[in-house]
């Protein structure tokens, strides 16, 4: 027969442990009202403010008229004005823009006769969500154009022109299965070697805080670049995603993200008391990540406190590295502002998380 005395001071043992365990009561409650304030106020499907560029070679009344009626949808943020294609091409491939509204030298031409579409419309197709919302401005009505004329507004796709999904998903993927084990992985290092007791042993050694926390993360990079290695191996053979920028490109970026995750959880680590508080951190970094980095929503819905705090974290700027490579064959110079955030964010946690690890046992 159940004792039901015995039954409650088990329960009642057990909240006065979880009273104690403040990490996980902050779990409790953290869990969800980050959940709840992403979900409901960073999260958001509708795109506006898209980085764009414009490129009006009629430079007309009637041009000059229908880009400010463009620019007031919202849709677009036409920040660029250029004068050459070539700009444009520059501007894509660098990631400085999504989007670049082109208008013709006959585009009066055009409007009145109706044959031809009289301007395009150039959109970044390595984000499909750039792409729906580019979309949205191919039935912008165009004045003197009949129902039954061509498309006024034609919407040229480039990196992905047939707007495959995996070829915008799997580089991402990269960065997540890098983010999620990486961080992981070293947030258990030292935990685990204090729970298991080898710190006695690092006591009596010479070993400085710098070579005891770099030891603990030089391993992982290997195992991350093997991780990348399979990413990319499957993502051609399964789905033809394309490599059009270098593969020695590719892989620094990757080492220096594979850093700034390592560092990332080896900060965790100073922080954890026991491996299953390191693994709940970990995971409460993992959310905000993956949430607002835009691998899964367009970080050009979110509002701008939101996209100040995806600027801190290493996944956003990783995915403007590997989508601008893989996709749109940039180099590392075009991409650097990214590569050094990732830099500066590997260098300050790791300076961090050494400044607390220490060799005692208490």
């Amino acid at each position: 027969m159940m004792n039901l005395r015995r039954l409650g001071s088990i329960v009642l043992k057990e909240l006065r442990q979880l009273r104690r365990d403040r990490l996980t009561f902050a779990m409790i409650v953290g869990i969800p009202t980050m959940q709840l304030i992403l979900f409901g106020y960073a999260i958001n499907l509708d795109v506006r403010g898209l980085e764009a560029a414009v490129l009006d070679q009629a430079n007309t009344a009637r041009s000059r008229e229908l880009v400010a009626e463009i620019g007031a949808t919202q849709v677009l943020d036409l920040r660029y004005r250029l004068s050459t294609p070539q700009e444009v091409d520059n501007l894509l491939r660098a990631g400085k823009i999504s989007a670049a509204l082109m208008l013709p030298n006959d585009f009066e031409t055009r409007l009145e006769r109706g044959d031809r579409p009289a301007l395009q419309i150039v959109v970044d197709g390595s984000d499909q969500v750039v792409q729906a919302s580019a979309r949205q401005l191919a039935s912008f009505p165009l004045p003197g154009r009949a129902a039954n004329d061509v498309p006024g507004i034609e919407v040229l796709n480039l990196y992905n022109p047939q707007r495959l999904a995996p070829v915008n998903t799997v580089p991402g993927l990269i960065g997540v299965i890098l983010t999620m084990t990486m961080v992981l992985f070293t947030a258990m290092a030292l935990v685990r070697e204090r729970e298991r007791g080898n710190l006695e042993m690092l006591i009596a050694t010479p070993v400085s805080p710098w070579e005891l926390t770099l030891g603990k993360v030089l391993p992982f990079v290997g195992i991350g670049l093997v991780q990348v290695t399979v990413v990319l191996l499957l993502g051609k053979l399964l789905f033809a995603v394309p490599l059009r920028g270098s593969l020695a490109a590719l892989y620094s970026a990757a080492l220096v993200f594979i850093c700034a995750s390592l560092a990332l959880g080896v900060f965790i680590s100073t922080l954890a008391r026991s491996q299953f508080q390191a693994m709940q951190m970990a995971f409460f970094t993992f959310l905000p990540q993956i949430l607002l980095s835009g691998f899964m929503f367009p970080f050009a819905g979110m509002p701008k406190v939101a996209q100040w705090l995806a600027e801190i974290l290493p996944l956003t700027h990783f995915l403007r590295l590997v989508r601008g490579i893989m996709l749109r064959g940039a180099g590392l110079a075009e991409l650097w502002p990214a590569l050094a955030s990732l830099a500066l964010f590997t260098v300050v946690m790791l300076g961090i998380a050494v400044t607390r690890v220490s060799k005692r046992l208490d």
